[in-house]
């Protein structure tokens, strides 16, 4: 059986102070988003911070204003192969399935990193990655 490894990228709305990263983010895309990661069969669920790249669910971090929407390609490739290296620690990059509930800027450089890929919001908007997950999240 493929071990499904799903990842959600942060938000700019957050709570004030340190607080486990499952509760820092507050936007409604993001509680979308981990409402539908943990509806769907997954075997473990990771936030990528802009901050602190990737990060456990119940990890405590401090609040912060850093996105990566609005970094150099250099800055985003930097930390994409951050991160890579510790989904290499932790995972197993070989067999593991990735799920990216991500926009753009959080999977371009670590996509072609990884061999197996699912992005079901590929392409959409913000507003439009919103309406998918409310519609696949509204018998919850």
């Amino acid at each position: 059986m493929t071990t499904r490894i799903i990842l959600i990228s942060c938000c700019k709305q957050k709570l004030e102070g340190k607080h486990k990263a499952r509760d820092l983010y507050i936007s409604s895309l993001f509680k979308r988003s981990l409402k539908y990661a943990e509806s769907i069969d997954h075997d473990k669920i990771f936030i990528f911070s802009a901050k602190y790249g990737l990060v456990e669910m119940e990890q405590e971090i401090k609040s912060y204003d850093l996105t990566l929407n609005n970094q150099k390609k250099s800055f985003r490739e930097n930390w994409a192969n951050e991160v890579f290296e510790k989904l290499k620690k932790i995972t197993d990059i070989e067999k593991n399935e990735y799920l990216f509930l991500t926009g753009k800027k959080y999977s371009e450089y670590l996509i072609p990193k990884l061999k197996h890929t699912k992005d079901p919001m590929k392409g959409l908007s913000q507003g439009k990655r919103l309406a998918w997950l409310k519609k696949e999240t509204e018998n919850e």
